[in-house]
């Protein structure tokens, strides 16, 4: 476990990576390429129906500074500026798209010990203000997350979190959706030798009395090749196998059928990462 409590976004993080990391059922390419100079270049190409997408993203490094620059389909440009420790435990990130001219964002986040603080500012003449705070440890830890639109006064978004970790299980609680969502996952470490893993969530809806119970596994075969499993109270079931057949190039397939719906065809996934 990393010290301090994290970010907002690390409540609940394990158990949404194993339940919903790596499945897809599109058909996916990605190669990275990369220079001497710290130049790295990564294209990707995305076959979702009889659609295809693709992007092209070139990142700069020097010391604490990072830049991004992507490029997508629509010929939108979406740059991110990160400056990494410019106090201790500070990180600043510029972002903007263009041709949006309401997209230019600032954020700051800030690690300590017993805390961890996120907050943006769009720049726009009425921007929408992000704030995010997390108190604790690394064993148990509180937070919230708010959005505040400055133009109609109300806040947009108000959540809270609690999460409790040890060395091999960790629980999460959120309240979302200004409280009309209520929502629990668990992670657990069977064996960490095999990175085997199991984990849950549920998530109850106030507005519409509803549940959503997803449950999954994980498991390596070898220290290469791991394999996962996931069903939901839908009758959704997935699958897939996740091989890295050379360092850092990793070849993924991935299934889910409609247990509710036999007859309908089971969707497959592939997806190529190559890093030469």
């Amino acid at each position: 476990m990393g010290k301090g409590p994290g970010l907002y976004t690390e409540i609940g993080k394990k158990a949404r990576d194993l339940l919903y990391k790596d499945y897809q059922t599109d058909q996916k390419f990605t190669l990275t390429t990369s220079s001497p100079t710290g130049v790295v270049i990564t294209s990707s190409g995305t076959k979702k129906g009889d659609l295809f997408l693709t992007d092209v993203n070139t990142q700069l490094k020097n010391r604490n500074f990072t830049a991004d620059i992507k490029v997508d389909t629509c010929s939108s440009l979406f740059t991110t500026i990160t400056v990494d420790e410019p106090a201790p435990g500070l990180k600043a990130i510029f972002s903007f798209r263009v041709p949006d001219q309401r997209s230019g964002k600032v954020e700051l986040q800030y690690l300590h010990e017993y805390a961890g603080i996120s907050t943006s500012i769009g720049l726009t003449a009425n921007p929408i203000v992000n704030l995010s705070g997390v108190l604790g440890t690394n064993a148990l830890a509180l937070g919230t997350d708010l959005s505040f639109d400055t133009k109609t006064g109300n806040f947009t978004k108000c959540n809270a979190g609690l999460s409790f970790s040890n060395t091999d299980l960790i629980a999460s609680l959120a309240l979302n959706e200004k409280g009309d969502s209520l929502n629990a996952s668990y992670y657990h470490v069977v064996n960490p030798l095999t990175n085997t893993a199991v984990g849950a969530e549920v998530t109850h809806c106030f507005s519409t009395n509803e549940n959503t119970i997803t449950i999954g596994t994980q498991h390596a075969l070898d220290p290469l090749t791991m394999v996962k499993a996931r069903v939901n109270n839908a009758g959704k079931a997935s699958a897939l196998i996740q091989h890295e057949w050379r360092p850092k190039s990793i070849f993924t397939i991935s299934g889910e059928v409609d247990t509710k719906s036999i007859d309908k065809s089971a969707k497959v996934g592939l997806a190529l990462a190559l890093k030469p």
